[in-house]
C-alpha cells in the first residue's frame, strides 16, 4: 500500500521540526511547510506561508493528513487558520490534526478565544480532525524559573491554580501519533502532564532541585506587568488569570493513550535541565 502523504506546517518552529524528526524515525512519508523552505533540508519542503493563501493550496495539493500546528500571530490566528483549513478542503485533504488549548471555551487567556474558533472552524469544514489541546509547556517554565532561584520567589497572580504542564517532547510524540494514525473520526485529547502542580507545589519543585529556598509569592497584577516587557505583559497576565481560574488545572491519561508512554513528569524535566535553573556559579556551590 501507498504510504499516505503527511505534511507538517510550521515546521521550522520547535514543535513542528521534533514532530518531523519523530516522523522520520517512523519511516513516515512527510513533507514539511515553512515560508522559508531550506534547499537541503531533512526531507522534502513546501513553501506555506499562512499570509499568502494562494500558498497554502499549492502546498496542500496531494496531501493526506496535516498537522496544522498554530501559528504565532496572536490576533492573526482564525485568518491565518481559516486559509489553511480552506485550502486543505479544496486539496482534499482527508484528515486535519490541529494544536489548541486545554479549555478554551470561556478562558481569560488572551490567545484563548483563537483557538475556540479555530476549533469550531474545523467542525464547521466537514474534514475529519483530530484536536490536541494541549496544557502549557514545562519547557516554559525555563523562562521565569531561573529568576525565581535567583531572589528566592516565584511571583505570580495564580494563586492555589494549577497546571498539567507537559513537555513540548510530549506534545510532539502526541502529535506525529496522531498524524500518522490510520482512522479519519473526529477526536479531541487533552494533551498533558501526569499531575497537576499548584504554584506552591511548583516552588517546592524548583527549592529541591535547585538546592536553593525557593517560595510562591502573591503580587498584584500591576506589580506583574511593571516586571515584564510591554510586548508580554498582557499575555503573561491574561494566563496567569487562567490559572487562578483552574482552566488549566488538567491531567488526563491522553499521551500514553496516543503514544504508550507515560509524559515526562515536571520534577524529572527540571531536574533533567537543573543547569538552565541555577548557572554555573550556583551548580558550584551546591556541588
Amino acid at each position: 500500500m501507498t504510504r499516505p502523504s503527511l505534511f507538517v506546517t510550521g515546521a521550522s518552529g520547535q514543535l513542528g521540526s521534533r514532530t518531523v524528526d519523530l516522523l522520520i524515525a517512523q519511516g513516515a512519508n512527510v513533507i514539511a511547510g515553512t515560508r522559508h523552505p531550506p534547499k537541503n533540508g531533512k526531507v522534502p519542503s513546501r513553501r506555506a506561508d499562512f499570509d499568502d493563501p494562494a500558498s497554502l493550496h499549492v502546498a496542500f495539493e496531494g496531501i493526506d493528513r496535516l498537522l496544522l500546528i498554530s501559528t504565532d500571530a496572536i490576533g492573526r490566528r482564525v485568518a491565518q487558520h481559516k486559509a489553511a483549513i480552506d485550502a486543505a478542503k479544496k486539496a482534499g485533504v482527508k484528515h486535519i490534526v490541529y494544536t489548541s488549548l486545554i479549555n478554551p471555551a470561556g478562558s481569560p487567556a488572551v490567545f484563548a478565544p483563537e483557538h475556540f474558533v479555530t476549533e469550531k472552524m474545523l467542525a464547521d469544514s466537514g474534514i475529519p480532525h483530530t484536536i490536541l489541546r494541549n496544557n502549557i509547556y514545562t519547557d516554559m517554565l525555563l523562562m521565569k524559573l531561573p529568576h525565581a532561584v535567583e531572589t528566592g520567589m516565584l511571583a505570580g497572580l495564580a494563586g492555589n491554580g494549577g497546571v498539567g504542564y507537559v513537555t513540548r517532547e510530549d506534545c510532539a510524540r502526541a502529535a506525529a501519533v496522531a498524524l500518522s494514525a490510520s482512522g479519519n473520526g473526529n477526536a479531541t485529547y487533552d494533551i498533558t502532564g501526569p499531575a497537576v502542580i499548584t504554584q506552591e507545589e511548583l516552588a517546592q519543585i524548583v527549592s529541591t532541585v535547585s538546592g536553593r529556598q525557593v517560595s510562591y509569592v502573591a503580587i498584584t497584577p500591576e506589580a506583574l506587568r511593571k516586571a515584564l516587557s510591554r510586548e508580554i505583559a498582557e499575555l503573561v497576565v491574561s494566563l496567569e488569570y487562567t490559572i487562578a481560574q483552574g482552566k488549566l488545572a488538567v491531567a488526563t491519561g491522553d499521551v500514553k493513550k496516543l503514544t504508550g508512554r507515560e509524559p515526562q513528569s515536571a520534577i524529572a524535566f527540571l531536574q533533567e535541565h537543573r543547569a538552565a535553573l541555577t548557572g554555573p556559579e550556583q551548580q558550584k556551590a551546591h556541588q
